[in-house]
């Protein structure tokens, strides 16, 4: 996301206006990402556009955002589930809290307490 600043930051190698202008720039910094799709998933990410009341850039961002959040989320949950992955790794690769995790594995119904991670798990905690 973008943060603006009213002020000029300081700066040992620039000064006023131009420091500013330098961070802001830093900020803003993102790579472009283009691709084709399919005329439906075109159509369908127009009706997004108009029901959330978004300009297109802000929603791909969103959509690819949510769609990271979950894979990184699914990502976890599979390796807990394989035994490859203590449980909090798991909720730091999920990106998530221990407890939040907790909760999103018990709805998911997936057991983590296993004998080889148990004392790993114990410590992180």
């Amino acid at each position: 996301m973008t943060d603006i600043w009213t002020s000029p930051q300081p700066s040992h190698s620039l000064g006023g206006t131009e420091a500013l202008v330098y961070i802001a720039h830093e900020v803003n910094s993102m790579g472009t990402i283009s691709t084709r799709v399919p005329d439906e998933l075109e159509a369908e990410l127009e009706a997004y556009l108009e029901d959330e009341k978004l300009d297109r850039s802000t929603a791909v961002r969103k959509l690819l955002s949510e769609g990271l959040e979950e894979w990184r989320r699914e990502r976890a949950l599979d390796q807990l589930a394989a035994g490859t992955v203590t449980f909090s790794k798991a909720a730091e690769l999920a990106g998530m809290s221990v407890w939040d995790f907790a909760q999103l594995a018990k709805e998911r119904d997936i057991t983590w307490v296993a004998d080889e991670h148990l004392d790993a798990d114990l410590e992180a905690l």
